[in-house]
């Protein structure tokens, strides 16, 4: 594997409530390389976006505290002030937020927006802006550049606001681009495009990219590693195609079998159990998942779980999962042939 782009070393990141500092990422290792897409998948709630938020330098540092360290291009970001990571924010690193009405600037047309990284990183004169702008328009699909240049974001459409917030993050041809839930706010006509631009401009430019979802249809269409976070830490860390063919951990398959197939459309949804609790009621021991899978006795989970590699490149928390089944109606205890 090629040298990281990105890697991630035991980052935990609090946020103050009240006057006590809860986790909502707890000890998170991860490294992305380039011509890769990482997914990090979960749901809502479960830190996936304070992670991207703590990357970047995004968070409030008035109620959040960072430790650990995420090294990018020999720095650790964490060491560095607000300006030093201006230099990298929009030049090595490109974010694409997950709803571009609110990210873009309504009193700003979508040109000047793209240019305004331009205008930050580059010495490029206004006509060299304005063309290498039309350029990267054109490169995200929108045919009518000059028109869309000139449009303010009310003017365009939630697929076009997308297209326009990618040209925005790749401007400087960054390294690294972080998407956080790029397709929620569209319809799936207009996900499938967004899946498609994403997936060709990462071939195009080699770029590393970690991709946030909830989204396990995203993660199959783009992915080529997959980390699956649950309350703050990674439970599952494999290669997508082992993701899917076979899942291990309890929270992964629980994710996976509740999906409807086309191979089986009749066939009875799992359901997850409850929902993932507020962050300061979050266990600060013991497997998290626990109380959703309460078919499984208390002894056949980790008193501490670690992520240990169950087989090549196959990373799993607890040895829960060699116990877990779904239970299906009126079958008892059968297991669902992965245990």
């Amino acid at each position: 594997m090629t040298q990281e782009v990105l890697h991630i070393d035991n980052l935990r990141v609090s946020f103050r409530i009240r006057d006590d500092y809860y986790a909502a990422v707890n000890g998170v290792s991860l490294e992305v390389h380039p011509y890769e897409v990482l997914a990090i998948v979960g749901e809502s709630g479960c830190g996936k976006s304070a992670l991207a938020q703590a990357v970047t330098g995004l968070h409030d540092p008035g109620r959040t505290k960072l430790e650990g360290s995420v090294w990018f291009e020999g720095t650790d970001l964490l060491s560095l002030q607000a300006s030093e990571l201006n230099q990298i924010r929009g030049k090595k690193i490109g974010l694409v937020y997950q709803d571009p009405l609110s990210a873009l600037n309504p009193l700003m047309t979508a040109g000047k927006q793209i240019e305004e990284s331009l205008d930050y990183h580059t010495s490029l004169s206004a006509e060299e802006k304005r063309q290498r702008t039309l350029r990267l328009l054109e490169r995200v699909g929108i045919a009518n550049a000059e028109q869309i240049y000139g449009s303010y974001p009310h003017e365009l459409s939630g697929g076009m606001r997308q297209r326009v917030m990618i040209a925005t993050a790749m401007a400087c041809d960054p390294v690294l681009l972080i998407a956080d839930e790029p397709t929620t706010a569209l319809d799936v006509t207009t996900q499938a495009q967004i899946m498609a631009l994403l997936k060709t401009l990462q071939q195009q430019t080699n770029a590393g990219i970690v991709l946030i979802t909830h989204n396990l249809g995203v993660v199959a269409e783009l992915a080529d590693r997959v980390a699956v976070m649950y309350m703050g830490e990674i439970v599952e860390l494999t290669d997508v195609y082992t993701l899917f063919a076979r899942p291990l951990h309890p929270y992964t398959r629980s994710l996976v079998h509740s999906i409807p197939s086309l191979q089986a459309p009749d066939e009875r949804l799992h359901v997850i159990e409850g929902i993932v609790p507020p962050l300061h009621k979050w266990p600060a021991a013991g497997c998290r998942f626990q109380p959703r899978i309460g078919w499984i006795p208390a002894e056949d989970h980790e008193a501490a779980p670690a992520l240990r590699e169950v087989e090549p490149g196959h990373w799993v928390r607890c040895t829960c999962y060699r116990h877990f089944y779904i239970p299906r109606p009126h079958e008892g205890d059968m297991h669902d042939g992965f245990a």
